[in-house]
């Protein structure tokens, strides 16, 4: 039984690290049930309770970068609420397109929100390219905590 833990705690860290490329999958939560999970599996022998809150800490920190970064971008763009909902949309919808989708529908959704607001091609443009980029650098801060989850959760296994 205790093999198919392992398993499945694995399974969980793996599938949370594509998760935080993927908006459909939460990244971060999965990697941190995987964590929690291994933990408990080992009577918090190996990871101890201290490392699963760091987890958990990490884990707020990659979901707050991952909004905040988006609408810090927007914000800085002075997105309206439609640019905001497009580029929402465009990430749902770039899910299921592929890797040229998911990288670049959130632009074009948050663009034609924009544009859908205000009639305006250029700003719609800049709010597009604002927003995206947000959002990369959002995933980028969120791949950076996931990594050191998964950094202290093979260093609490290994040492």
């Amino acid at each position: 039984m205790d093999a198919l833990l392992w398993v499945l705690a694995i399974a969980l860290v793996a599938t949370g690290v594509a998760g935080t490329v993927l908006p459909a999958l939460p990244g971060a939560v999965l990697v941190f049930a995987g964590i929690a999970l291994a933990a408990w599996i080992d009577d918090f022998a190996r990871i101890s309770v201290t490392s699963v809150v760091v987890a958990g800490v990490l884990t707020l920190l990659a979901f707050a970068a991952d909004y905040v970064a988006a609408a810090l971008g927007a914000k800085k763009a002075g997105a309206s609420r439609l640019a905001l909902v497009g580029a929402a949309i465009g990430t749902v919808a770039g899910v299921f397109t592929g890797f040229i989708g998911l990288l670049f529908l959130p632009l074009a959704g948050a663009a034609a929100g924009e544009w859908l607001s205000r009639r305006d091609v250029l700003r719609a443009g800049k709010v597009g390219v604002a927003t995206w980029i947000g959002l990369l650098v959002g995933t980028a801060v969120k791949l950076a905590f996931v990594f050191a989850m998964v950094g202290l959760f093979v260093g609490a296994l290994v040492l």
